[in-house]
């Protein structure tokens, strides 16, 4: 009897929606403030622009709206959402803790490997920074916090942060106008302490990069009036 072998299936290929498509493009023009807080939006001027269906509009504005940063009231305008200092202040607090536990466990485990990968961010970061590119910058500065989760075993912890920091991105992302190189450097601190394997020092610096909203929260806010809450 000729044995046939068993073939496992092959797990499904994820191509991205028309959904996903429409709630990247506004995640990005809200975090950027190209789309300013306080700004009406309607599902059909959108759909409009995006040449695109209201229903993947309309499932995009509940994504945004539970990451915090649109406001949906029936029968009323949608509008985004301005930004929160009580907000920013709590999901740093949460971020923070979360953030040093998957740091402490990466120190345990991660690979030279897992470090190369992380100076190999740093030198786009770099470049980013050069040229003045904070959106490319936001980008890899995401990039280089959510690898840290996953070198941790635990990359889950990112998809948490993420629901957590809507107000305290648009923050950061006003503050990479002055604030990117101390944001590098940081990052480059971070990235030492881990090739060194020392837990405590990761975790101190970790802090202090994470700390630093709560510095330039005031003077962002000074700066932009009109895109905080009062």
């Amino acid at each position: 009897m000729v044995e046939t072998s068993v073939l496992k299936a092959l797990e499904p290929i994820k191509i991205p929606s028309v959904t996903d498509a429409v709630f990247e493009e506004l995640h990005q023009q809200i975090l950027s403030l190209e789309l300013a807080p306080g700004t009406r939006m309607s599902e059909v001027e959108v759909a409009k622009a995006f040449g695109v269906s209201r229903q993947p509009v309309r499932d995009a504005f509940y994504r945004l709206s539970h990451l915090g940063f649109l406001l949906i009231r029936p029968q009323r305008a949608t509008v985004i959402t301005k930004i929160s200092e009580a907000a920013v202040l709590r999901a740093r607090f949460v971020r923070t803790a979360l953030e040093i536990a998957c740091l402490r466990a990466a120190v345990e485990i991660a690979t030279q490997d897992d470090i190369k990968d992380l100076e190999e961010l740093l030198k786009e970061q770099q470049a980013a920074v050069s040229a003045g590119e904070r959106q490319k910058f936001h980008k890899l500065d995401d990039d280089f916090h959510r690898r840290i989760c996953e070198m941790s075993g635990h990359g889950y912890v990112w998809t948490l942060i993420r629901e957590q920091k809507a107000h305290m991105d648009r923050v950061r992302f006003l503050s990479l106008a002055s604030g990117a190189q101390a944001a590098l450097d940081d990052h480059v601190d971070i990235t030492a302490a881990l090739r060194a394997g020392d837990g405590e020092l990761a975790a101190a610096s970790l802090t202090t990069h994470l700390s630093r909203i709560r510095t330039i929260l005031g003077r962002i806010r000074a700066d932009n009036p009109e895109h905080f809450e009062n």
